[in-house]
């Protein structure tokens, strides 16, 4: 959770180790077409701000600049498809693709986490109860994790596979529908 400036700068440098590798001359043409990249860039950013603003608001003006923050998060997020809530993903979060990504707002998921487009991570409708994911979580793209699952560290889940029981095992795959471990 982000409550101090520097944990905003931690955070922003592990997310954006993706999004800035390219040169500075193809960020600018990306920039300037618009790309996706440098739009999930943006949002990213958007939404590590927004954290930072709620975190540390106080007052007045600190509840202004969190709900700029936030505003400027949801218009760009409508734009690309995505719904992230503050304070779900720890440092390190990236995304590949922009598409429907929707993540429920009591998910909690560790650092390092990779998101390929079209995700769904929340609750199944029935109870209230969302996932918890550890770090370095690589949801393929389709996939989803439903309920009140559990899931260990460096865990990949393949293309489409739907999750609706907990693997606390670390390392491990998981495909299919329900998802299995491979």
């Amino acid at each position: 959770m982000i409550k101090s400036k520097s944990d905003l700068e931690k955070y922003q440098s592990m997310d954006m180790r993706f999004y800035r590798q390219q040169d500075v001359k193809t960020r600018r043409m990306c920039r300037l077409t618009q790309d996706p990249v440098y739009l999930i860039d943006k949002y990213v950013t958007y939404l590590r701000r927004e954290e930072y603003f709620y975190n540390t608001r106080k007052g007045k003006w600190g509840t202004m600049r969190y709900l700029a923050a936030f505003r400027k998060k949801n218009k760009l997020g409508n734009k690309l498809g995505f719904k992230i809530p503050k304070n779900c993903f720890g440092p390190g979060l990236t995304i590949y693709h922009h598409g429907e990504i929707i993540v429920n707002e009591t998910a909690r998921i560790g650092a390092f986490c990779t998101l390929h487009g079209s995700n769904c991570i929340g609750n199944n409708g029935i109870q209230d109860k969302s996932p918890v994911i550890g770090d370095k979580l690589d949801l393929g793209i389709g996939a989803k994790v439903i309920g009140d699952v559990h899931l260990g560290n460096s865990v990949r889940v393949g293309a489409n596979a739907v999750v609706i029981s907990s693997f606390e095992q670390d390392g491990i795959t998981l495909v299919g529908v329900p998802a299995v471990q491979k």
